[in-house]
């Protein structure tokens, strides 16, 4: 382990130069939204951390490609993305200011966002930034990882004891040959009945995404007509228009731009029915046919912007000057929603997303990462997609396991983004922006434990991993209603991550929640029952009825765990954290109790999230 005295943070934006041959105890490649977190995670958890970017911005899929509205997590929002969005009410005057446009909750300008990323990036002293560099190759030693990467026209290289995957396509993996999914996975390999019967290379329609301006009354800023403009390519983009009817066509129309609208008078324009998404499958391309291929994307973006301008009228909206530095106004990279999947030493697929709790796998166990949003797969633009209702999938809200970020074959190194170990079903819910930071800022805790004990990531305590990320603020369960404010959110979390006691699923239009009812009271076996697992002594435990648990029945549980405990001692308990109680105790109450006396989140478990010592 490298010593971290007087480590200097060094922000790389425009410099000539590079750090060549430097050592990091953690190399992130991929300055995206999970890159970011991860970073950002490492770096605070005392790592010497190196981002190396090929954009000028961080944060990716959230900033470099302008989708700039954030999908789900609004009422579970804790970590790092709880903090970015904390800055963007300060930013822009609260949250009520952010509520701009009705896909989402929050909205943004992509070169705020950005900022905002900037500026946490500059506090971190452990954290350095190399931009407009593009990694080169990944070779692993018996000791360490050595980063090759070209940054303007020299080459550079960079020593780390761990590495993390963020590329936005999974391209370290696929240079380390470490197996994966791309596209839809068969019924009978993914255990999934909503999954075709037989497994395709189809992925999801990508966007390049579009910030329009409004320039109000400076004139037209209709832009040359496209070659291959046909209007009728996007005349069901404004749903129900009529075309003789104009005034219907502009109400319905101008709905579909404040889809997306941002503040201060700007628009995102990533719109899938009839608009500008495209399908391509450009995963395993070279860089230059990827080139190619995303010209048709920016050029189909080019005619739906002409059919606003002209079709609709909107003379006055033409592609933002003040957002990105690219000489056609474009986003530095297009929205990617679907990647490689590795196979890791988690496979995380719909039926536990459905029923956690019953699986064989308790991955809930082992959740550093949750989400909310329902599974949302866009496949309008390819004709030979399968005809699944993805968003009829129903699903609770969840979490997804650590050891999806570990793949089973390679075991020294961590992936990130959209890369993870997770169907292509459930990759419809893991791709949203809340869940890829705090799969970041995951990948960068567990990079952090294995580097500073000197370990692989298959070998850290996931306990440890999830421990720090609660350190952080951030969720491993996703109930709705325990908050990270709360006095109790803390021994809840553990409670409910341990099984003691679970929660309660519900879906729920596109924000999906699971409860935990901290108020509702514990009953004798459910509790008794919950413990059964971490504890032997409980399997044939006799005195537990239907009733709500007393004080008495906890002092006569504890006993039989070998810890002595009088009511006085639980009162104690409780008193200090200003829980007094006469009569049954609730779900907040035997959650405190619990882990204050017993403190089972410190029990080992494996990636299975089976208790491996009782």
């Amino acid at each position: 382990m490298k010593s971290l005295l007087f480590t200097t943070f060094i922000f790389l934006c425009f410099c000539g130069f590079g750090q060549n041959n430097q050592s990091y105890d953690v190399i992130i490649i991929g300055g995206g939204a999970s890159g970011t977190a991860a970073g950002i995670q490492a770096a605070r958890m005392g790592q010497k951390t190196l981002i190396i970017e090929e954009t000028p911005w961080l944060g990716g899929m959230i900033t470099s490609a302008g989708v700039a509205a954030f999908d789900g997590n609004h009422q579970i929002a804790g970590g790092i993305f709880k903090e970015f969005r904390d800055s963007l009410y300060g930013r822009y005057g609260g949250a009520k200011s952010v509520e701009t446009g009705w896909v989402s909750n929050t909205l943004f300008e992509p070169s705020v966002g950005n900022a905002i990323f900037q500026n946490i990036c500059a506090k971190e002293k452990n954290l350095t930034l190399i931009f407009e560099a593009k990694w080169r190759s990944a070779v692993q030693t018996k000791t360490s990882w050595t980063i090759s990467y070209r940054h303007k026209t020299t080459n550079y290289k960079a020593t780390a004891d761990q590495i993390i995957d963020a590329t936005e396509l999974g391209d370290v993996a696929k240079m380390l040959g470490i197996p994966a999914d791309i596209g839809m996975d068969s019924r009978a390999k993914s255990g999934e009945k909503f999954a075709p019967r037989v497994a395709n290379n189809i992925v999801q329609d990508l966007t390049y995404v579009m910030i329009l301006k409004d320039y109000k009354s400076e004139g037209s800023h209709v832009i040359t007509k496209p070659k291959g403009y046909k209007a009728s390519e996007f005349d069901c983009a404004c749903g129900n228009r009529d075309p003789k009817l104009k005034n219907d066509k502009q109400v319905s129309c101008l709905s579909m731009l404040d889809y997306g609208k941002l503040p201060n008078g700007k628009y995102m324009i990533n719109w899938p029915n009839c608009g500008n998404d495209i399908y391509m499958n450009i995963v395993n391309m070279t860089e230059s046919q990827r080139n190619i291929e995303l010209e048709k994307a920016k050029k189909i973006s080019l005619r739906f912007l002409y059919f606003i301008q002209t079709e609709l009228g909107f003379k006055n909206l033409g592609l933002a000057d003040d957002e990105y530095s690219t000489n056609d106004k474009f986003p530095y990279i297009p929205y990617h929603r679907e990647s490689r999947r590795i196979h890791g030493l988690a496979r995380l697929n719909v039926n536990h997303l459905i029923d956690p709790f019953s699986s064989d796998k308790a991955y809930y166990r082992t959740g550093v990462v949750v989400g909310d949003y329902p599974i949302d797969h866009h496949h309008k633009k390819n004709l030979n997609a399968p005809n699944i209702d993805f968003i009829e999938i129903k699903t609770p809200a969840y979490n997804i396991p650590l050891g999806t970020l570990i793949p089973k074959s390679h075991k020294n190194i961590i992936v990130a983004e959209k890369s993870i170990s997770v169907t292509n079903i459930v990759n419809g819910a893991t791709r949203l922006q809340p869940v890829v930071l705090g799969i970041g800022q995951a990948a960068g805790a567990l990079a952090a434990v294995a580097s500073s004990q000197n370990i692989s990531p298959d070998k850290v305590k996931i306990r440890d991993v999830q421990q720090a990320l609660l350190d952080a603020n951030a969720y491993l369960m996703p109930y709705i209603d325990t908050k990270p404010n709360d006095a109790q959110f803390f021994a809840m979390q553990k409670i409910g991550a341990c099984g003691i006691l679970k929660g309660h699923g519900v879906t729920y239009k596109w924000a999906n929640q699971t409860w935990f009812y901290p108020e509702l009271a514990v009953t004798e076996f459910e509790l008794a029952d919950g413990m059964r697992p971490l504890y032997k002594q409980l399997e044939k435990y006799w005195d537990a009825s239907g009733e709500g648990v007393k004080l008495p029945f906890l002092v006569k549980l504890l006993k039989v765990l070998g810890v002595e405990k009088e009511e006085k001692d639980l009162i104690n308990i409780l008193a200090e954290q200003k829980l007094l109680t006469e009569g049954l105790l609730n779900r907040r109450q035997v959650s405190l109790i619990i882990d204050k006396t017993l403190n089972p989140f410190t029990l080992a478990i494996n990636f299975d999230g089976h208790y491996t010592k009782n």
